[in-house]
């Protein structure tokens, strides 16, 4: 086996690999986005339930002050339910393209796998026809 076998489209891995290693950053980043306004959502929501209960026996300043926390909080609560709604699709974009590139690389891949077959293939007959060729000849050596 004196040749080495050589894919042509090396480059072409090279890059889809490159597309897919970025692609599987963009998404761990995205799914930390989102990890994060679930977490700073599930904080609020903790807080309103631990002064969602207004005592009648404080004063009305103090009920009005809570209610208005309570106010803040559920607005608070509904713009971080948007954004956790929008981080998930975008989760799901970014999920999407990272299997579009993993997709991508495998083909390559297969097709290389399936070059390199046929290339060891090829210089498996290559080597046989040799060591046919040399068996004959030997054979006729010995019997004359």
């Amino acid at each position: 086996m004196a040749d080495v076998y050589r894919f042509r489209l090396q480059k072409l891995l090279d890059i889809r690999k490159d597309y897919e290693d970025k692609s599987k950053i963009q998404f761990k980043e995205a799914q930390r986005e989102k990890d994060m306004v679930e977490m700073e959502l599930d904080n609020l929501k903790v807080k309103y339930n631990n002064h969602k209960n207004i005592d009648s026996y404080k004063s009305i300043i103090e009920q009005k002050i809570q209610q208005n926390y309570l106010n803040a909080l559920n607005l608070s609560i509904d713009k971080n339910t948007v954004v956790f709604e929008d981080k998930g699709k975008i989760l799901e974009q970014k999920r999407e393209e990272l299997k579009k590139c993993q997709v991508e690389k495998k083909t390559v891949e297969i097709l290389k796998e399936k070059q390199k077959c046929a290339f060891l293939k090829e210089q498996n007959l290559i080597e046989q026809k040799s060591n046919d060729e040399f068996a004959l000849f030997a054979f006729i050596r010995n019997h004359h």
